[in-house]
């Protein structure tokens, strides 16, 4: 079966249950991926941007939703070529494109198709830069671990959320509301995509290509030949997550006259990485399903924590405790960062693991991809919502659709078998792995 793990790179093979499974390599990659997050925190302002230049919140919306479509349909080819190539060109090549649609941002004027090509060319590279280290990072560890080592490079993007998070509202109260202030959101964001391009090279130098292997399916074949399941579900309940928290809640707080959004980010930041530390073995303990649903109630609970901001008499008790309105953001915060802590890591690999390993990249890809479906969805429909009945309406239709998968999820995965709590069952042959 070892033979079939094609995309590891050479200098390295599958460690033993009893090896560590962070070695340098790791930790280059969980410091890159900091600063990736960080880069991509500091863009969470495009509403605003948008809302500078003029625009609407559903035309917000249409720029995401656009974007995200585009990373969509590129994950066809890459989920292919990250098989056939192997990710370490992809991630160079995807970390260039990020670069590029950080500097088009910063030369946008207005909101015309300049914009929707930076956006795009922004979202594609994103997206494509966390598939590849996260098909990178899991190929060299055994079949029951894999859940924990996405997990564990998850967790520095926690700690990049809070140097984003900071760093984006030192901007906005040291420059003035202007083109100045958003070239230097974009510009930094930049800035650190380069860097990080130059931990990815150094992550990859010495990675040998794939050895060639049939891969004669389409992409969309492959798909209906290890559908996933119910999983898709929630991978796009999470999409419809970051639609709220990355696109659309410095509107929320700008809306309410409220500095900026860094206790909502600073506390989802150091919840998840809390919780991601402690439930670092969940999945071999209580199982994935489980680890879901408590996740996507988390996500359900902090949606609707974000709604007694836009209370009057709330927001005059808090100030009557001598508190920033702005901390009434830390209970959603809190409990956002918890879901997200415990879904993201089982989501990918509950995904991936039904494609054999030499389609590893392939099921990662899709799984993240429906990440993106759920953006692409509802990012312009919830902006048309604000538009016409308010914010508070927008939260209660996400937290409405988040509690409806959970539902779903739980009663369409009764009875199934977690590999992760029974590691036995992840070295018998699957369907894709047979013949």
């Amino acid at each position: 079966m070892n033979d079939r793990r094609s995309e590891s790179p050479a200098s390295f093979s599958p460690p033993s249950s009893g090896d560590s499974i962070y070695g340098p390599r790791f930790w280059i990659a969980f410091a890159a991926n900091l600063l990736l997050v960080a880069a991509n925190v500091l863009t969470f302002r495009f509403a605003e941007f948008v809302n500078f230049l003029g625009e609407s919140e559903e035309t917000t919306g249409r720029i995401v939703q656009l974007g995200v479509i585009g990373s969509i349909l590129i994950r066809f080819s890459l989920s292919r070529d990250l098989d056939r190539l192997g990710a370490a060109r992809l991630w160079k090549g995807s970390s260039l494109l990020f670069i590029a649609g950080c500097s088009l941002l910063v030369m946008s004027k207005s909101a015309g198709w300049n914009l929707y090509v930076a956006r795009m060319a922004f979202t594609i590279g994103l997206a494509s830069m966390f598939a590849c280290s996260n098909v990178h990072v899991q190929t060299n560890v055994p079949h029951h671990r894999r859940t924990e080592i996405i997990g564990s490079l998850g967790s520095s993007g926690f700690l990049g959320m809070i140097v984003g998070a900071q760093l984006g509202d030192v901007y906005f109260e040291l420059l003035p509301r202007g083109e100045l202030l958003f070239q230097a959101l974009f510009g930094t964001a930049g800035v650190l995509g380069m860097l990080y391009l130059v931990m990815v090279w150094f992550i990859t130098r010495g990675d040998r290509p794939p050895q060639p292997h049939e891969h004669s399916l389409r992409t969309m074949h492959l798909l209906r030949k290890h559908w996933p399941g119910v999983i898709v579900l929630v991978a796009m309940a999470m999409g419809i997550g970051f639609v709220v928290t990355t696109v659309f809640l410095t509107r929320y707080a700008t809306s309410l006259n409220l500095g900026g959004v860094r206790p909502f980010f600073t506390a989802y930041a150091v919840s998840a990485f809390g919780f991601r530390v402690v439930s670092r073995r969940w999945s071999q303990q209580i199982g994935r399903r489980r680890m879901i649903l408590i996740g996507l109630m988390g996500h359900v609970l902090g949606h609707l924590l974000l709604l007694p901001l836009s209370d009057t008499g709330y927001r005059e008790w808090m100030q009557q405790l001598s508190l920033s309105v702005e901390w009434g953001f830390v209970p959603s915060g809190l409990l956002c960062g918890f879901g997200h802590a415990l879904l993201f890591p089982c989501v990918v690999s509950l995904g991936s693991e039904v494609f054999p390993p030499e389609l590893r990249g392939t099921g990662t890809t899709m799984i993240l991809g429906f990440i993106d479906v759920g953006m692409a969805l509802l990012s312009q429909p919830l902006g048309w919502i604000i538009d016409r009945f308010g914010f508070v309406t927008m939260m209660l239709t996400s937290a409405s659709l988040m509690c409806g998968v959970a539902i779903t999820y739980a009663l369409g995965t009764l009875g199934q078998t977690d590999t992760d709590l029974h590691p036995r069952v992840a070295t018998e042959p699957s369907e894709g792995e047979s013949g």
